[in-house]
């Protein structure tokens, strides 16, 4: 478990010799990812528990519990666990390397249960600096809260 998520790898990139990528991903409401977008890979979410707001290019959806989107290949995209209770969901990248991000840009954390969400501008400048290592152009600030 990692500062504002818990990230079960199931399938990393290592074990599929690079194509594909699984993660079960769980993140405390209020999370956040800044706009982004992804150069070299496609990425598909399953919602299995809470909410998100998540954008797609110019579209805004809201995603329940047995939602799923997927996210071609340079499609700029964010999302916002919102609600009061944490969002659980499987993470699909192919290739699969990209998967790794979350731990980059997560701190250990302090405790054996699920933090607050991650808040700040260190966190968005954690996103920043690892972005580039994974081919990932961040566009702009986080969805807005409600």
């Amino acid at each position: 478990m990692v500062d504002g998520l818990a990230d079960e790898r199931v399938l990393t990139a290592s074990d599929s010799g690079g194509p594909i990528g699984l993660s079960l991903v769980t993140q405390p409401p209020g999370t956040a990812t800044p706009l982004h977008v992804h150069h070299k890979e496609a990425e598909a979410f399953y919602l299995l528990e809470g909410s998100m707001t998540y954008r797609a290019g110019d579209d805004v959806f809201r995603l329940e519990s047995g939602d799923f989107i997927y996210l071609p290949v340079d499609i700029p995209h964010a999302f916002r666990i919102v609600g009061s209770s944490a969002a659980r969901f499987l993470a699909v990248a192919v290739p699969g390397a990209v998967l790794d991000l979350y731990q980059d840009v997560s701190r250990p954390a302090e405790e054996r249960r699920l933090p607050g969400a991650p808040q700040g501008p260190e966190e968005i400048a954690r996103w920043v600096d690892a972005a580039g290592r994974y081919g990932i152009e961040v566009l702009g600030p986080p969805l807005p809260e409600g």
